[in-house]
This record gives C-alpha cells, sequence and structure tokens, in this order.
C-alpha cells in the first residue's frame, strides 16, 4: 500500500516537472481514462494539452473531464487553453503531435506488442523530438514484494522490465536520438528492501539539440492518420467575446459602486466603525458599519488621485456622469483592457454613455424607503 496511491504519485511526478519547466504545449500518449490530462489541465503555463490512445471507447466516457466548467464562462482565464484528444497508436507517425514542449508516456510502452515498441523511440524521440520526455513503467525488482497472483501485475502488460534493463534501453534511446536522460522513481521500497528500487521507474529525456522550424517543416507533410475524438478550446479572455463580457460586467459593476460612493456622499464618519456616529446626513446609507461601507463603495487612492485632477465624476439632479478616463484609471480596468482605446471598443453599444460618449450616464431614482434605485 502506497500513500499517497502510487497513481496519484507518478501523477504529481509529471506535474512538478511542468511546473519546473513551464511548458506550453503537453502530449499525453496512452492518455487512457484522462486522469492526468485532468491533473495537468489547471497546469497554468500549459497552452495546448494533448491526448493520445489507442481506445476510443475509454477517451469519449471521460473526457467530459476536461471541458470548461461553469465557472470557467464565468471567469475567462487570461490565458488560452486548449484540450484536443486524437484516436491512434503511438507507432504511427502524424504531424498533429510535432513542436510539442513536453510529451509523458505513463505505464504505457509495458502495454506494446514488439513491433510497437521496436517503433516507439523513432516515433517519440526521432518524429515528435519533444524538449523533454518523462516514460515510466513498472519495475520488475519490485515485484516479490507485492502480492503474487501473476507474473505481471496487469494481465494485458507484455513485459515488465527490471532496472537495469529499463537503463539500458534509455541509454540507448538517449544516445540515438541525442538526449540526455535521468532515472529516477516514485514508490519506495520497505526500509529493509532499498535494494530493489521504486516500485514505478521513471526515465527523463532532456533534448539536447534546438529544433528548428526547418526541421519541423520538413516533417510536417507526413499524412495525418490520428482520428479526432475530442476538442475544445476553453473560454478565454484572448478572445474578443469573453473579453467583452468581462470589461462590460466590469464596468458595470464599478459604475454601481461609485454612484453609491457619490449617493452617500463619502464624506467620512466621526468616529470610525461606531454606528452611532456616523454622520447624520448620510442616515439613508444602506450599511450602519463604516468600515463595510468603506470596504464597499469608498474612492481607491487612483479614482481619488484622478477626482484631484478634475476628471471625477459628478452627480447632477438624478443623473451620475462617469468620465470613461476615471473609469479606466481603475486598476482591474486596466488589467483587463491594456489601453483606454480598448475599453472604448468594449464597451461600444453596451453601455449607455452621454451624448459626447465621454462618460457613462446614470439615472439615480429613491423611493419613499430611501433606497437607491438606478437606471442605465
Amino acid at each position: 500500500m502506497f500513500t499517497p496511491p502510487l497513481y496519484k504519485q507518478r501523477y504529481q511526478f509529471v506535474k512538478d516537472l511542468v511546473e519546473k519547466h513551464q511548458p506550453r504545449k503537453v502530449a499525453d500518449l496512452g492518455c487512457a481514462d484522462c486522469s492526468l490530462l485532468w491533473t495537468l489541465k489547471f497546469c497554468k503555463c500549459i497552452e495546448e494539452l494533448v491526448g493520445l490512445d489507442i481506445s476510443e471507447y475509454e477517451m469519449k466516457d471521460n473526457m467530459h473531464r476536461l471541458a470548461p466548467l461553469p465557472c470557467d464562462y464565468l471567469q475567462p482565464s487570461t490565458r488560452y487553453f486548449s484540450v484536443t484528444m486524437y484516436q491512434g497508436s503511438v507507432a504511427v507517425k502524424d504531424p498533429v503531435l510535432l513542436n510539442f514542449d513536453m510529451v509523458s508516456s505513463i505505464e504505457l510502452i509495458e502495454h506494446l506488442e514488439s513491433a510497437e515498441l521496436e517503433m516507439f523511440p523513432e516515433v517519440v524521440f526521432g518524429f515528435m523530438a519533444p524538449a523533454l520526455v518523462v516514460i515510466s513503467t513498472p519495475n520488475f525488482d519490485f515485484n516479490h514484494l507485492l502480492p503474487k497472483s501473476t507474473l505481471f501485475r496487469h494481465p494485458d502488460h507484455k513485459f515488465e522490465w527490471r532496472r537495469v534493463e529499463f537503463q539500458n534501453w534509455g541509454l540507448n534511446v538517449a544516445d540515438r536520438y541525442d538526449y540526455s536522460v535521468e532515472f529516477t522513481g516514485v514508490g519506495s521500497p520497505p526500509a529493509d528492501a532499498e535494494d530493489v528500487g521504486f516500485c514505478t521507474q521513471i526515465a527523463v529525456f532532456t533534448r539536447n539539440y534546438m529544433e528548428t522550424v526547418e526541421m519541423v517543416n520538413n516533417k510536417s507533410g507526413t499524412k495525418h492518420v490520428y482520428k479526432t475524438v475530442f476538442q475544445i478550446v476553453h473560454p478565454s479572455l484572448q478572445d474578443e467575446k469573453y473579453l467583452r463580457i468581462a470589461v462590460v460586467n466590469e464596468t458595470m459593476h464599478q459604475v454601481e459602486r461609485i454612484k453609491r460612493s457619490l449617493w452617500n456622499d463619502g464624506r467620512p464618519v466621526e468616529k470610525e466603525g461606531d454606528p452611532q456616529h456616523l454622520n447624520t446626513e448620510r442616515k439613508h446609507c444602506p450599511f450602519s458599519d463604516a468600515n463595510k461601507w468603506r470596504k464597499n463603495y469608498a474612492p481607491s487612492e487612483a479614482e481619488t488621485n484622478a477626482q484631484k485632477a478634475g476628471c471625477g465624476p459628478v452627480l447632477r439632479k438624478n443623473k451620475v456622469y462617469i468620465p470613461l478616463q476615471y473609469l479606466f484609471c481603475i486598476p482591474k480596468l486596466q488589467q483587463l483592457c491594456g489601453t483606454f482605446e480598448v475599453l472604448l471598443k468594449m464597451i461600444a453599444g453596451k453601455i449607455h454613455l452621454n451624448h459626447d460618449g465621454s462618460a457613462v450616464k446614470v439615472k439615480v431614482e429613491v423611493d419613499h424607503d430611501a433606497s437607491l434605485i438606478s437606471e442605465s
């Protein structure tokens, strides 16, 4: 028994490699039930995640785990992120897996027939040629410590290598395709059996040369043979559609906050945090606690500076006018838009402006209970 379970240790090992090397494009060969892909989808550096497996049924049965969640649409990420899954053999070349930063093959090679295993290095290291390759496989030396039901750990395993066999194979592959290799593993043995090594043995290959655009282009003419099973692009602020929604929502949120601040006059209380000392002219304030009011509605430092510069919001009769330049000084909107021109483009036709388009105009009404009502 391992704690955490051995499969989780393997996935965590790959995730740690991703966090260390920050690859943008990652492919998992033999992705099966998509568990490793699901783990890696939360790594913020990854922009393109690809899975390959021979079993279309198993991928279709689990691919929903890689779809966006409702919260991903409500709060789109700042990064571009796509997930694609292909049905195909790791012994066959396809240009869709060219130019990747990292390729993982976790507990796969022991399932390959001898002819497939012979082709595997040429496909992965010769053709795909990613900057980083991580391969794991059972360590046969460890097997005598496990419950003995069969010779191998799984009935579909075609072989299980001893440490020396795996290391010889890895060193030969590294030498043939100009990679460096390091051997390690997960699943430590008991204290009295340390000589058997890890339960799962792992090889991490690092490419020793820079792959040029020309080298990739020379291989890109290879025939496409993989079948696309699943493909989706997650909502991202790099997509103008989602950026527009985010900017409009944030602008309206800030407009509401500023309007409330103006309505409550923004004057400080005489004694902070004591409801009985609240300014009597602000007794219609929806909050009796001054700290809560400041947190929700009080102007930020950037807004205060803009106000001093003469471009702050104003209240005229029952209308609030908030200059767009004033809104753009708010850090969240600056972060979303980048430039003032992008702010103008995103809110065009979505938010009601004054006659010259320089300010947001909001109508304010107060009912008999002194509750604030607004209409854009």
